[in-house]
């Protein structure tokens, strides 16, 4: 009897053994099965990523190829004609609205010159020494301005000749080689900047002519108030040897 309940006990701990091993097989399986999963999922990603970078990187290399092949020499001597004639009117911008600026700035001050001795003729023989000097200096000043801006305009029309020539070149060359566009846009540029130029030199060409008019109505004057300066000495002077 004591022989079968230890038999029976060994059997039940035997027993409870093999319940614990399945159980903890089970979990251990359990536990790992997403990781298999995952590991699964992740080459399949991989083969698809793989794939697709084939296939595309296939797809992409037959246009580049194409591409290459149409680089011929006659191409690419047309896209360099492109290329200059766009620099050519970058230039010719920049240097045209250079000299734009700088005639109108010349004219402004032709302008000012002209209100200056306006005003002293205006006011000629009625102002002190001391207030015709100072008139005098203001206008002198002035004219050095005149003088300093028409230095720069010459320096910036001699840039913009430099332009409008290098423009020129820069529409045949790219006619001669096939790129139309380029010399067409050229030439546009080249007849809006020399209408501009135009239009603002129109402007310092008046504004010359009527600093010469009144030049020429400050020696009248005068050559005016010297003479009756003169002329009323003479009259007194008379006038005590009479007496």
């Amino acid at each position: 009897f004591l022989s079968l309940l230890t038999n029976m006990a060994a059997l039940r701990r035997s027993i409870a053994c093999l319940n614990f091993l399945r159980s903890t097989a089970a979990s251990v399986l359990n536990s790992r099965k997403p990781l298999r999963q995952r590991l699964v999922r992740f080459r399949d990603v991989t083969r698809t990523s793989l794939v697709s970078l084939s296939v595309g990187s296939g797809l992409s290399a037959v246009p580049f190829m194409q591409q290459v092949e149409n680089l011929s020499h006659e191409s690419l001597i047309r896209r360099a004609s492109s290329m200059v004639t766009d620099s050519a009117n970058t230039y010719l911008f920049q240097t045209t609205q250079a000299l734009v600026d700088s005639i109108t700035q010349y004219a402004k001050a032709l302008h000012t010159l002209i209100a200056l001795q306006r005003r002293y003729l205006a006011s000629l023989g009625k102002l002190s020494t001391a207030e015709e000097d100072a008139i005098w200096q203001v206008i002198i000043g002035q004219r050095v301005e005149v003088g300093d801006r028409l230095d720069e305009c010459n320096r910036f029309e001699s840039n913009w000749i430099n332009a409008v020539k290098l423009c020129e070149m820069a529409a045949e060359v790219a006619y001669n080689t096939g790129a139309e566009h380029a010399s067409v846009t050229a030439k546009t540029n080249l007849q809006v900047a020399k209408v501009q130029v135009e239009e603002v030199r129109q402007i310092s060409v008046d504004a010359e002519r009527k600093l010469t008019e009144t030049q020429a109505e400050e020696i009248q004057r005068m050559a005016e108030y010297a003479f009756i300066e003169s002329g009323g000495d003479d009259v007194h002077e008379a006038y005590l040897r009479e007496d």
